[in-house]
């Protein structure tokens, strides 16, 4: 028998108590009353989304800064707060959550467009259990019922309020943990070695890219610099909801639907065809740049950009990919990229001939790294599957 099954026999032979968030706690939001300059040149730190969406336990050496006046009140973030994103493209991704693990005396203040948890009583739960807790796949399909919405979900706090969760006994909890985070640490000192390699193979592909696209040496042909708005059209994809679109492909749904990073799923309808560069425009993905073929369906939250004159989609695409589009996004809590900001952008554009010779190397050199990584993903994933399967098995604790 093992040390936690021991604990999970000793301590709660008839379950485990289940309570509401509820009862155990109450909510609070984000920054409120910022305008975009407040996050320009900030005294404070403060918790993006990104930060909450990407992290079990908070990352507190964040650089995102936002001004606060002396004397203003705005809610902190305290020891043991459960943090949530508010809103997401899909119900799926809702309410995703993060921890302050971390005690410290520095203030940090909360996104506007997420809101905090905290616990009435901060004794009867472990801060770092909660991390492993609100991610398990049992918790996560009850926030997914809080959302709602068409083309945006947006969580309620009233059906929040009505997740349920196991509080097993403290030694139960430090138990679960000891043994989540031995299993987590081994898992990212792979991950690291794996995402090394991949880093490696990825510099070497974007070195030769670079250097091929820096236009020192053309052989004798000509360059033109030209706005993008001049040589190609760029417009915002259409809204769609999120219940027409779906996880996989079939007869009744076999377009390809793309939204900020790339296809997102498949639905009935498409809104283009051909070729086109497709540009994440609102958030983490503003300035994402990813290549689509064929009928399409491009959502509210990408650019399509369509050449005007005869030029190759795919230089185009090894183009936009190195000019850095997302140091021209908006600032603030949720950055944006708009259509009118990208038709400024410039960019070179030597002979056909010269694009022609530039994506056959470059299409080359990408299908042979993309092959040397296929493998390298899949030992990740299957680490992380490993993770989540003890995860769960470890949390889904009786009722008492």
């Amino acid at each position: 028998m093992s040390k936690l099954e021991e604990l999970i026999r000793q301590h709660c032979p008839d379950g485990v108590e289940w309570k509401t968030l509820g009862e155990l706690g109450s909510f609070y939001g984000g920054l409120t009353g910022k305008t975009k300059e407040d996050f320009k040149d900030g005294n404070a730190k403060f918790i993006s989304y990104k930060n909450i969406f990407n992290n079990p336990a908070l990352d507190i050496e964040t650089k995102e800064r936002v001004k606060i006046a002396e004397g203003e009140k705005q809610h902190t973030i305290q020891y043991g707060d459960i943090l949530f994103t508010g809103s997401s493209e899909t119900p799926d991704e809702c309410g995703m959550s993060s921890v302050l693990t971390t005690k410290t005396e520095e203030k940090l203040y909360l996104n506007s467009f997420c809101f905090g948890f905290r616990l009435n009583d901060t004794s009867i739960f472990a801060p770092d259990f909660l991390k492993h807790l609100f991610r398990s796949t049992e918790i996560r399909a009850q926030i997914g019922k809080t959302a709602s919405g068409t083309t945006r979900f947006n969580v309620s706090k009233s059906r929040f309020a009505k997740v349920s969760i196991p509080v097993p006994p403290i030694e139960v909890q430090e138990e679960i943990v000891r043994i989540l985070d031995n299993f987590t640490e081994l898992q990212a000192e792979l991950q690291a070695e794996l995402q090394a390699e991949l880093q490696k193979r990825k510099l070497q592909y974007e070195y030769y890219r670079d250097k091929l696209l820096s236009f020192n040496e053309i052989g004798g042909g000509r360059i033109e610099w030209k706005k993008l708005g001049e040589i190609c059209t760029l417009k915002a994809g259409k809204a769609i909801p999120s219940s027409d679109i779906s996880t996989s492909t079939s007869q009744m749904k076999p377009y390809s639907c793309y939204g900020g990073n790339g296809v997102r799923g498949f639905v009935s309808s498409f809104n283009y065809e051909g070729e086109h560069c497709i540009i994440g425009r609102q958030g983490a993905l503003c300035g994402n740049v990813c290549f689509a073929s064929g009928k399409i369906y491009a959502t509210e939250h990408a650019v399509v950009v369509s050449p005007k004159i005869n030029i190759e989609n795919r230089y185009l695409f090894y183009i936009l990919t190195t000019a850095n589009l997302n140091q021209y996004k908006t600032a603030g809590a949720q950055p944006g990229l708009s259509v009118g900001v990208l038709n400024e952008v410039v960019i070179p554009i030597p002979p056909l001939s010269e694009q022609q010779r530039i994506v056959d190397i470059l299409d080359r050199f990408d299908a042979i790294c993309n092959d040397l990584t296929v493998g390298l993903p899949a030992e990740i994933e299957m680490r992380r599957r490993q993770y989540e399967h003890y995860r769960d098995r470890f949390l889904s604790f009786s009722k008492a």
